[in-house]
């Protein structure tokens, strides 16, 4: 009997804990889709499925079964299973469809790497995804810039959720989830052809009830209009989180430029927003114009959460000096139960006479805004017709 007694009392106490701290008294079993150091161990239902051009379907045991491909002629002395069909070539003005797969789960990881000609960029390659059958794409970026690299030249990022890797090895972990169905296009607005390499890594697992889906949007300005904002998502209704933002400032003018505050009007806030930053580099982790101490020169930085990544200095008078940036909300996602808008200034420094004034910049600047959204989303404003980062000149 007091055997029996203790035992209540320890399942009691087992379980007023859980309450307090949050641990459940009893683990839940892992459902295969989201992983992490801490839960590698545990095992699942989840099924690991691939699609690359070696198995397009992701079916299982479909890889390395074909017969032509962009590497067939090198496999000629080795024959079926010997990497004939390693790439696709996505012809000019057409889209290749990457996935097109039915199933319930969540996309793990996409690595991808464009061989495309000098007259081709990975602003030129337009990213395309589309969940459980929608009629416009979650997800809609030119290729680099959703994968941190919208100037045009090679750096490496070492943040969790974005990797680029060399040559131009092009990685993404965010999770993705799916309820029925899942399709990624690529339209190639080049006139050349490009050559793409990808594997798409996924799982097949029952979604929870409370997941949310992917977007990701891409805006742009080539002169922002003078004591304006620059918007960087807009039309959003739902509930969801927003969790990250890739950014390219194009300056003509000397001096500092990153005075701008982000805001993040939340749920029905109109004037004045929840959320009100205290500058640019700031809001990307940075302080005092992401310049080093020692250098007395900007120093670029790649983190897990965020990076100036890139600093292209002008190689002649006619091209700006560019700014590549990443700011990743992992671990304080900004929430909204029903709507979201978030802006930043145009501003920078000046000289006056009695010292330094803030000044309106007019740059060409550009944005990726990264996003989870339970409900469906609403149509995105189109894409600009040429997305170069480069400022109009006045």
């Amino acid at each position: 009997m007091r055997f029996a007694k203790t035992v209540q009392q320890s399942l009691l106490a087992v379980l007023i804990l859980g309450l307090v701290t949050g641990v459940p008294a009893v683990a839940q079993s892992s459902d295969g889709l989201s992983a992490a150091l801490s839960t590698l161990y545990r095992t699942s239902n989840a099924e690991t499925r691939s699609i690359s051009p070696e198995n397009p379907t992701g079916e299982r045991g479909k890889g390395g079964m074909a017969t032509t491909g962009t590497g067939q002629n090198a496999a000629k002395y080795l024959g079926r299973g010997w990497k004939v069909s390693p790439s696709i070539v996505v012809k000019s003005g057409d889209t290749a469809i990457l996935a097109d797969t039915a199933g319930t789960g969540a996309i793990q990881h996409i690595w991808l790497t464009p061989a495309v000609a000098a007259t081709t960029t990975w602003r030129s390659l337009i990213l395309r995804i589309y969940w459980d059958g929608e009629k416009n794409p979650s997800v809609e970026a030119p290729l680099g810039d959703f994968f941190a690299m919208g100037l045009g030249q090679y750096a490496q990022v070492n943040s969790l959720p974005v990797a680029v890797n060399p040559g131009s090895a092009f990685n993404c972990y965010w999770v993705m989830p799916f309820r029925k169905h899942f399709r990624i296009e690529i339209e190639n607005r080049a006139k050349t052809n490009a050559t793409l390499y990808y594997q798409i890594d996924y799982a097949l697992a029952d979604v929870p009830n409370d997941a949310a889906y992917f977007h990701a949007q891409f805006r742009q300005v080539k002169s922002l209009p003078d004591k304006s904002d620059y918007v960087i998502l807009d039309g959003v209704r739902g509930q969801g989180q927003y969790v990250g933002t890739y950014m390219t400032y194009g300056i003509e003018h000397a001096g500092w430029w990153g005075e701008g505050e982000i805001k993040f009007f939340l749920d029905g806030d109109r004037e004045f927003p929840t959320i009100a930053g205290t500058g640019t580099e700031d809001y990307f982790n940075g302080s005092y114009d992401f310049v080093s101490p020692l250098s007395r020169a900007y120093q670029p930085f790649s983190g897990p959460y965020s990076g100036l990544v890139q600093v292209l200095r002008p190689e002649d008078r006619e091209v700006s000096t560019r700014f590549g940036l990443y700011r990743w909300h992992l671990t304080d996602p900004v929430r909204f139960k029903s709507d979201v808008r978030i802006t930043i200034q145009g501003l920078g420094w000046q000289q006056d006479g009695e010292g330094r004034v803030y000044r309106p910049i007019h740059e060409a600047i550009s944005s990726v805004a990264f996003w989870y959204q339970r409900e469906a989303h609403q149509a995105y404003p189109a894409l600009p017709p040429d997305t170069e980062i480069e400022p109009e000149r006045r």
